[in-house]
């Protein structure tokens, strides 16, 4: 073995499928000069006992890339980097008990479908065609994936590594990394064979990612399963199908009964994710082990009975069957069951490619995307789906992340209804008004952790879970949305608003600063405003309102979920020798939004402070006798103020506003309600309507744009765009759906051809119309333009609206 060099460009910890891929597709963009360290052998964490399933299904946008992209370079990389693999492309089905899971499916075919993948649904007579072994009986019907199949995950890994050492990558095995400092600009890492040092560093460590977080500081939110599949003994009437059929069944996915059966030579493999799941290392009789490479965890067979039996009854040829071996192993689940992909937050030129749940699947796409982090600080999706930074310090709490790993790991295959709210792991963040909006009926979903209300229920109200399973608009919820848009619109509402990040930008040259990071004006002394922030490409980073208090001095406020992301995005362009300084405050203070027709006179009632001042406007003033900031902006699209205070004096001031409001018929609405206003408005969202998927321009952000400003970051892409002409662009479309609002990433259909997508859909309760936002082919944007909108597999028709809100188009409202 070469001794470890003293330096590399790029040092990745851990050798499992992802850390390869990473290495390899590092070497692929160029950057050869880099080194991976595993522990023991590649594969030794889980890569090896990985069952190797290569699904592309995803109901993620980002994710469904990233797997499409894992599958396709699967297919050609034996041949790329002349090492054997065994990869079984065998198709999948994966089968449907309901409407509702049929729905998903058909989603999930129209997303397959725009990025070039011909998925398809089957009746249960052509799931018995590819699957003469099935009972189909009570099925509605099934997802067929050309695309699915199986992968030796230590070929894979394997092949990937070789890939990376031919242009000239080093991977050292039986080499740990045991530390990490930082000296200077660069990372030095610590091994039993030396230190090296490095520009950049990547956890890719898998289940002790959590540890080797540690050394940089990072509390890393992750926890480990025991994942359990049952390996089987040859079944004569398989082996006979298959050599007469020339090929292995279809992989199969009960995913409303909870497993994987899969044709495994001559027998099969079953692999269940049971509700009665198992964490480890969790507890102090069961600590984490310094080294656990190629060990597994004892059988635990009654876990899975049930399981084993739901199978049987599925497939009866399985019952014929012995059961040869169990593989129980360990696998890291993230909060919500994403892997952790991208910048590690608060570290300078550290990355993470852990905690990830099907590895063997994603891999290939990760090392993609964690080789565009490296080399180009941006990726071609936007990935904020696994970007670690999608969470904030909350998460890293050890109970937290055992609670909500479990609740994923029992549901892995679970419909995420768009109103139901999962229960594991809530009451994090409270507002400090939550119990008086709880008592008001409250019904709670969490933003980043913060617990708000999305909408209020009524004495009778269907408040069970399984009132939420549902794609549909309607429900119990939407009468009460439905009258709290009618008070915010007839009267006033209050919505507590606890979580917006906010940084205070202060010192000399602050102004300066930010207008080279701003596409547009910045707002005088006074006044407030949108900015945008695109990256090199022109495309949108993230939307901020600035609130400019004095010249060099501002506060800046952010999406919740943004914190960590916009936070580090305004670090990361922070000159050396800056005389400002850039502070978090987000957890100093509170907001409510009053808004609606009466909110003036409401105001009036318990401040002094001059409410005639105009629309984007702010002012400091009392209430109650405590300060607080008045901001005269309204995301519902009414007369109102944003109330900002300190999270000591919210409920004072709360109380005094709701007091004062009940004879102007002041009562509260929720995160529905807004989310209903704001798209009546055509208010853009983050991460939905606004992501590094698509350019300021065809943002239809135009009007936020100064061209006449010397610089600003993204200035010359967005000129070069703007001279070429944009091929697609920002449409508000009214539809003319059926029980369903288009939800994001729906397909926009024109003369039998895809032509777009939507970024956002919600019912509009003032116009009595289902709204769709999204991107559509520049020449059919054209207002009064007839094209369809594919909703859980229905075409739709939509009409494309002029540019502008669609309730009070001239903002009279919004001005009053």
């Amino acid at each position: 073995m070469s001794a470890l060099p003293s330096h590399a460009r790029v040092v990745i910890i851990g050798g499992g499928a992802v850390g390869a891929s990473a290495l390899y597709h590092l070497a692929k963009a160029g950057w050869t000069d880099c080194v991976l360290l595993e522990k023991n052998e590649l594969t030794a964490g889980s890569t090896w006992h990985a069952a190797g399933n290569v699904p592309t299904f995803s109901s993620s946008w980002s994710i469904m890339n990233m797997q499409r992209y894992s599958a396709s370079l699967y297919r050609e990389l034996g041949a790329l980097v002349d090492y054997p693999m065994n990869y079984h492309v065998t198709g999948s089905i994966r089968l449907g008990h309901s409407k509702e899971r049929l729905q998903e499916f058909k989603r999930v075919v129209g997303m397959g479908r725009y990025q070039g993948m011909d998925l398809d649904i089957l009746s249960p007579d052509e799931m018995r065609g590819k699957y003469p072994f099935l009972e189909t009986h009570d099925l509605t019907g099934a997802l067929y994936d050309p695309y699915d199949g199986d992968i030796d995950p230590a070929q894979l890994t394997q092949a990937l590594a070789k890939g990376a050492r031919d242009m000239g990558a080093k991977i050292f095995r039986f080499c740990p990394a045991t530390g990490a400092r930082r000296e200077g600009d660069e990372w030095v890492i610590s091994t039993p064979q030396g230190e090296i040092r490095c520009e950049k560093v990547v956890n890719a460590a898998g289940y002790y990612a959590r540890e080797v977080g540690k050394w940089f500081g990072r509390d890393v939110p992750m926890m480990v399963m025991s994942h359990q599949y049952m390996l089987f003994e040859e079944i004569p009437e398989l082996a006979a199908w298959s050599r007469e059929a020339g090929h292995k069944l279809p992989l199969l996915r009960d995913v409303d009964s909870s497993y994987y059966l899969r044709q495994e030579k001559t027998g099969m493999n079953l692999g269940p994710y049971e509700r009665n799941c198992k964490a480890h290392w969790v507890t102090p009789d069961d600590p984490m082990p310094d080294d656990f490479s190629f060990q597994l965890f004892p059988d635990d067979l009654d876990r899975l009975e049930w399981y084993l039996n739901d199978a049987v009854e599925r497939v009866p040829i399985l019952g014929t069957a012995g059961l040869s071996r169990m593989i129980n192993g360990p696998i890291p689940y993230a909060p919500d069951g994403n892997p952790l992909l991208g910048p590690m937050p608060g570290v300078p030129n550290a990355f993470e490619a852990c905690v990830f749940t099907f590895g063997i699947c994603q891999a290939g796409g990760a090392g993609k995307v964690l080789a565009e982090w490296v080399t180009e600080g941006e990726t071609e999706w936007d990935m904020w789906s696994c970007d670690p930074r999608r969470y904030t310090s909350f998460a890293a709490d050890k109970d937290y992340c055992v609670a909500k790993g479990m609740e994923i790991y029992g549901h892995e295959y679970a419909m995420h209804f768009p109103k139901h709210a999962w229960p594991a792991g809530r009451d994090r963040k409270l507002s400090p008004i939550h119990d008086r909006i709880k008592a008001l009926g409250a019904q709670f979903k969490p933003y980043n952790g913060w617990e708000r209300a999305n909408w209020y229920a009524q004495p009778g109200d269907d408040l069970s879970e399984e009132s939420t399973q549902t794609w549909n608009r309607e429900g119990p919820w939407r009468a009460r949305i439905e009258a709290e848009c009618r008070a915010v619109t007839e009267a006033a509402g209050i919505l507590d608003l606890p979580g917006f990040s906010r940084f205070r930008v202060k010192g000399e040259g602050a102004t300066a600063w930010l207008s080279t990071l701003t596409t547009g004006k910045l707002p005088k002394p006074g006044r407030i405003g949108l900015a945008y922030f695109s990256d090199d490409k022109g495309r949108i980073v993230t939307e901020m309102s600035v609130m400019m208090l004095d010249e060099d001095f501002f506060f800046l406020i952010t999406a919740a979920t943004a914190q960590w992301h916009d936070f580090e995005w305004l670090q990361k362009h922070l000159p050396k020798d800056a005389a400002f300084t850039i502070d978090d405050v987000t957890e100093s203070f509170s907001c409510q939004i009053l808004s609606g027709p009466k909110s003036r006179a409401i105001l009036a009632d318990v401040t002094d402070a001059d409410l005639q001042k105009g629309w984007l406007t702010h002012q400091s003033c009392q209430i109650a006798g405590r300060w607080c900031q008045l901001v005269r902006v309204s995301f519902a699209g009414e007369l109102g103020w944003e109330i900002h205070t300190k999270v000591e004096d919210t409920a004072t001031i709360f109380d005094a506003v709701w007091e004062a409001g009940q004879k102007h018929g002041l009562r509260p609405f929720g995160m529905e309600a807004l989310d209903s206003l704001r798209i009546e408005k055509s208010y853009r969202s983050w991460k939905g309507d606004l992501s590094t998927d698509y350019t300021i321009l065809q943002g239809g952000l135009d009007r936020f744009v100064d061209w006449t400003k010397p610089d600003f970051k993204g200035k010359a892409a967005l000129e070069r765009e703007k001279q070429q002409g944009v091929t697609k662009r920002f449409v508000t479309l009214t539809v003319e759906a059926g029980e369903c609002d288009a939800p994001y990433m729906s397909t926009l259909w024109h003369d039998g051809k895809v032509v777009g997508e939507t970024t956002s859909g919600n019912w509009g309760y003032r116009t009595g119309k289902s709204i769709a936002l999204g991107m559509l082919r520049a020449d059919l944007t054209v207002p009064g333009t007839e094209i369809e909108v594919e909703i859980y597999g229905d075409r739709f028709k939509a009409v494309v609206q002029p540019d502008g809100p669609l309730f009070d188009p001239n903002n009279e409202r919004l001005r009053a």
